[in-house]
């Protein structure tokens, strides 16, 4: 089976622990994921299915979003509440504070990575190097953030939630970190959910306990969506008969000879080519006035050698 499987993952389980789930689920081995949440972490998380696990490193660089929940007041050593307090402060800040500070982060910012990352440093990852106590330097890199709003804060408590639509790569418990300082105290990440990622919302993903009880009832396929659906920001192509033969073989085609006639496209530009009959053939890139194959994600022709490129 080939497609796309929106899942809404539970509190506790890694983005591996998810996959091994829905291997068994789908009772087939070749299933990946297109980004990875914490354990603590829920929410929409995209599973790729068959063919459409080639997609993982073409992903375009789309929004994702998020409501996180925080305390203010205390630091841990891992951002969030599943790390040790490692500093405390009895400073106190009002919602007008907050509001104040959040205008400075949004846009394109710098942000440090924090310590419990996948980051490799010299080989290692942060986090290994951060479980043996050991703290290295990180650079500062660029993220944008899209959107940042306080959903709520309640000042007798000093904890709020934020809304953030932000760039991949975007830590959000750094931003916490960062937030507070900005507003004179300190912050943690209390909880966090993913409510958008490569283009699919919460209410189109499935709960684990949902996706159990179907699999067991009904034909989980039927949620199964097509993997054209990663890509819906890049323009389509539709292609003859005998164009969809040719880039399905590894072909490239001329521009001149597509829709694209006239079409001022510089090279570098990607595009879905999709067959006659609407089926989506796979990724194509411009150079020298060609369509050249990207990705294949239809299915092989008989006595076609699988091509990867």
């Amino acid at each position: 089976m080939t497609g796309i499987f929106i899942l809404d993952k539970p509190e506790g389980f890694t983005s591996f622990d998810a996959v091994a789930v829905a291997r068994r689920l789908f009772g087939q081995k070749k299933i990946g994921h297109t980004g990875t949440l914490d354990p603590m972490a829920t929410g929409v998380l995209p599973l790729l299915l068959g063919r459409a696990t080639r997609a993982e490193s073409l992903l375009p660089d789309t929004e994702k979003e998020y409501r996180a929940s925080f305390a203010l007041g205390t630091r841990t050593d891992t951002g969030d509440i599943t790390g040790e307090t490692i500093d405390h402060t009895d400073a106190r800040v009002s919602r007008e504070q907050l509001f104040a500070v959040l205008p400075r982060f949004r846009g394109e910012i710098l942000q440090v990575p924090p310590m419990y990352s996948a980051i490799k440093k010299d080989g290692k990852r942060l986090y290994e190097l951060a479980r043996k106590g050991i703290e290295v330097e990180r650079e500062a890199r660029p993220v944008t953030i899209g959107r940042l709003e306080l959903l709520r804060f309640d000042e007798e408590q000093q904890a709020g939630e934020l809304l953030v639509s932000c760039s991949k790569g975007t830590y959000i418990r750094a931003l916490i970190e960062d937030l507070a300082a900005a507003a004179g105290t300190l912050g943690t990440m209390t909880a966090l959910r993913r409510t958008r990622a490569c283009g699919f919302s919460l209410a189109e993903a499935v709960p684990l306990d949902e996706a159990r009880r179907l699999a067991e009832t009904e034909d989980l396929s039927a949620l199964v969506r097509p993997v054209e659906g990663l890509f819906a920001v890049y323009p389509a192509v539709t292609v003859s008969t005998a164009q969809a033969a040719r880039f399905a073989n590894g072909g490239a085609l001329e521009k001149a000879r597509t829709s694209l006639r006239g079409n001022p496209l510089a090279d570098g530009e990607r595009l879905r080519v999709l067959g006659p009959d609407g089926q989506f053939l796979g990724l194509a890139e411009t150079a020298e006035g060609e369509l050249r194959v990207l990705r294949l994600f239809c299915e092989p022709s008989p006595g076609r050698k699988e091509m990867q490129a």
